[in-house]
């Protein structure tokens, strides 16, 4: 398969939980559902996902680690901020593990080429699986150089985006 395809985290890569008006992202994961749909996006991310889902074709998926509740709430956000409609992200393109491990068994059923995560040890399950590794936003602890440091969805941009162009020119 030699299909260029994307996956995309959702806690603290799409959903911005630490931004809440209500201080963290533990009012997405226990807050009331009302609550939780006000929690925003992260800055830039549904314009970048958009030019994201056009340059690969449509072949974006979002894989989060979640139990039965989060995922319907999940699910919610994503209708509540018509992510589908905005960017373009088919709706049958939205996968749920219950350990960070099991993405690697989406990631090599779907045929993924580039994951974006803002954990070391979710990426560190797809070495080897997955070519291109991108750890999203601020990290406290040094970046390995195994992985692509992207700080924030301008950072993915520059590197998805314009290297893609890049390697298709």
């Amino acid at each position: 398969m030699n299909e260029q395809r994307l996956g995309v985290d959702f806690g603290r890569v799409i959903n911005d939980g630490a931004s809440h008006p209500g201080g963290d992202d533990t009012v997405f994961l226990s807050g009331g559902h009302a609550e939780a749909m006000r929690t925003p996006e992260v800055p830039g991310a549904m314009e970048v996902l958009t030019d994201l889902v056009e340059r690969f074709d449509g072949k974006v998926w979002i894989v989060s680690k979640c139990g039965d509740r989060i995922q319907r709430r999940t699910l919610d956000w994503l209708d509540h901020h018509h992510l589908y409609e905005t960017t373009g992200v088919p709706r049958g393109n939205v996968r749920f593990c219950r350990q960070r491990p099991e993405k690697a068994l989406h990631c090599r059923e779907l045929g993924i080429t580039y994951f974006i995560d803002d954990r070391v040890d979710v990426l560190s399950h797809l070495r080897g699986l997955v070519p291109n590794l991108y750890l999203f936003g601020p990290q406290r602890r040094p970046i390995p150089g195994w992985v692509t440091h992207v700080p924030t969805w301008a950072a993915v941009s520059r590197e998805l985006l314009e290297t893609r162009r890049e390697r298709t020119a």
